[in-house]
């Protein structure tokens, strides 16, 4: 039987879920969509949100680290080898599957919560690879293989930019680098004109950088030492909704973690977002080639998210607010993988994708062709 504290949990994760749900639907916020803008469009305003709630969550968390309310070592974003391979792997992996879908695994959650049944299959494909990856059958060849491929860091250190100055400084430097990198994404934010007179996106970023310290809070005070080991963790996407799915199938128990609760926490909010601005809308695929589409994005989504160790949200906020050497690594990742899916839908096929990368090569090798 699960311990209250673990129930409690649940509901703290539903709660933070809801409102993040609830500010990213309101505002029409989408990480693939800020991508987007920013790598075609040359429109960065929504990519300076994500920056602005990192800014915000590098801050809070990093004084928690520093007043002794969070431990790094306890979380899974600093460990003592950075198994890059798999990052990097899953980050390009995520990417693709991401704009094949035309959003990441919260926004699916987002757009379910508005009536988008094309992101109830999403789900339940993005969640069955990833608890297949995690735990089912690709988990050994994840552990053995690609994970066995890691760097190490010097001296056991933990793999986070606060720890390994300390290293090499000889002298501890974490507020300094919070107040630097936290700061100076803010500034990012709030330096551009236009922003400025859109409160709404504004407003989310805001939420989503004090909700990722909320989670981090929660998790390491909210919890009964002698029902077992507990990690502080906050909020991320993917292994969270293999939870979600194994706990509605297989183990009810299961509905007591954070993780699993913030999942229905944001289709709830999404859903209460969309409804009081008159959005419900049901919604689903228009012909077979978008449901393969979506199919194929579901998959690389899932499977690529545990090899990265988080989504967007996951690594892209959540870790880099612990300030994890992995952050640069599965960002860009991402971003790539992103740039890659784009450049397969406007060439219809990765075949084709390829063939022209291929005359493209030749073009520039023999001019006289």
């Amino acid at each position: 039987m699960q311990s209250l504290s673990a129930w409690m949990l649940a509901l703290v994760g539903f709660a933070i879920g809801a409102a993040a749900g609830f500010a990213v639907r309101h505002a029409k916020l989408c990480s693939f969509g800020a991508i987007e803008d920013a790598l075609m469009g040359g429109d960065s305003r929504r990519l300076r949100i994500f920056g602005l709630a990192l800014g915000i969550a590098i801050v809070g968390t990093q004084a928690l680290v520093i007043g002794g309310l969070l431990d790094p070592a306890q979380t899974t974003y600093t460990p003592a080898a950075i198994p890059i391979v798999a990052i990097i792997i899953g980050s390009v992996m995520f990417g693709v599957g991401m704009a094949l879908v035309g959003t990441c695994g919260f926004g699916s959650l987002v757009r379910l919560g508005a009536g988008d049944l094309r992101s109830l299959i999403v789900l339940i494909v993005l969640g069955a690879t990833a608890y297949a990856t995690l735990r089912g059958v690709f988990a050994n060849f994840r552990i053995v293989v690609l994970e066995g491929l890691s760097i190490a860091m010097p001296d056991d250190i933990r793999s986070d930019l606060a720890s390994l100055s300390a290293r090499t400084l000889g002298y501890d430097v974490r507020a300094l680098i919070a107040a630097i990198a936290g700061g100076g994404l803010c500034l990012l934010a709030f330096s551009h004109p236009r922003l400025r007179r859109s409160p709404r996106l504004l407003s989310a970023g805001v939420a989503l950088g004090l909700l990722t310290v909320a989670g981090w809070i929660a998790t390491s005070w909210i919890g009964d030492e002698f029902s077992g080991p507990m990690r502080p963790q906050s909020l991320t996407f993917v292994s969270t909704v293999g939870k979600a799915f194994y706990a509605a199938l297989l183990s009810t128990p299961g509905f007591a973690d954070f993780g699993v609760g913030s999942v229905f926490g944001v289709i709830a909010g999404a859903f209460l977002a969309a409804w009081r601005s008159d959005e419900l809308q049901w919604e689903a695929f228009d012909d077979d080639r978008e449901m393969r589409r979506h199919l194929g994005g579901a998959a690389l989504m899932g499977i690529g998210g545990i090899l990265a160790g988080g989504c967007t949200i996951g690594q892209g906020i959540t870790a880099g607010s612990m300030l994890s050497l992995s952050w640069p690594f599965a960002v860009g990742g991402m971003m790539i993988g992103a740039r890659l899916g784009i450049a397969t839908l406007i060439d219809t096929t990765p075949r084709q994708l390829l063939s022209r990368s291929w005359a493209s090569l030749l073009g520039k090798t023999h001019p006289s062709k």
